[in-house]
């Protein structure tokens, strides 16, 4: 599956994102705000890429029991379009 290796990226990418943002905003005189920024924003980030791994796990699982039930295709199979 690409899709965890695509959130991997995207993760990174903001959490550098949010690291530059947070340090332009302490070179504009704005240190809280700044130190914020890099501290919670790769939180941030990090939960809402853990929410969307478990989405897509969900969708997985529910494909395979939709599968079993139906005698249709296996996990990789199912739910997929292409």
């Amino acid at each position: 599956m690409i899709t965890p290796v695509f959130i991997q990226v995207i993760f990174w990418i903001a959490v550098a994102a949010m690291i530059i943002v947070g340090l332009v905003q302490i070179a504009d005189g704005e240190a809280i705000a700044g130190i914020l920024i890099i501290l919670v924003g790769p939180l941030v980030v990090r939960i809402y890429a853990e929410i969307l791994m478990v989405i897509f796990r969900i969708n997985d699982n529910v494909a395979a029991i939709r599968g079993v039930k139906t005698g249709g295709p296996s996990t990789s199979d199912a739910g997929m379009l292409g």
